[in-house]
């Protein structure tokens, strides 16, 4: 399956850091930038958490949450956040569900181990709950700074 540009953003509730639970149903009548990344403390996720860690406040005052999900345990996402100070919620996906309805978990392959893990995705969801752009295969690097613009214009 695969969330396109225009599409309804599949809801979810799922637990949080800080047992916490998260519906994106409830964030209705607010942007919403979700990204998925395949596991907490590691290079490119740390680099792509912090990027939005430094951009939150003028996410925020955009008028977007941000919500990041993997697989990890709400246990890890509460050892993730306190170790890089990150203020937004980390939803986890034990299941693999939300991955699954949002197109993310995929075959990939490394040093020619195929293999099926999370791809490092972003979706931008406007106020009424549609998508309004998708990123996917995300490289870290300039990534927040281009879904600022992207919240700004929507």
């Amino acid at each position: 399956m695969s969330i396109d540009a225009g599409s309804a953003a599949p809801d979810f509730t799922l637990p949080t850091d800080g047992a916490g639970s998260l519906t994106l149903s409830e964030l209705k009548g607010r942007k919403v930038v979700l990204y998925f990344y395949p596991k907490d403390d590691t290079s490119g996720c740390t680099a792509e958490a912090k990027a939005f860690q430094e951009g939150l406040a003028e996410l925020t005052a955009a008028g977007a949450v941000v919500i990041g999900v993997s697989k990890d345990s709400p246990a890890k996402h509460d050892k993730f956040k306190a170790k890089y100070d990150l203020t937004f919620a980390l939803a986890a996906d034990e299941e693999g569900q939300v991955c699954e309805a949002y197109g993310v978990w995929v075959e990939k392959s490394m040093y020619g181990r195929k293999y099926f893990g999370i791809e490092r995705a972003t979706f931008l969801i406007d106020a009424e709950g549609q998508v309004a752009r998708v990123w996917r295969k995300v490289k870290v690097t300039g990534h927040a700074a281009e879904i600022l613009a992207a919240v700004r214009a929507l």
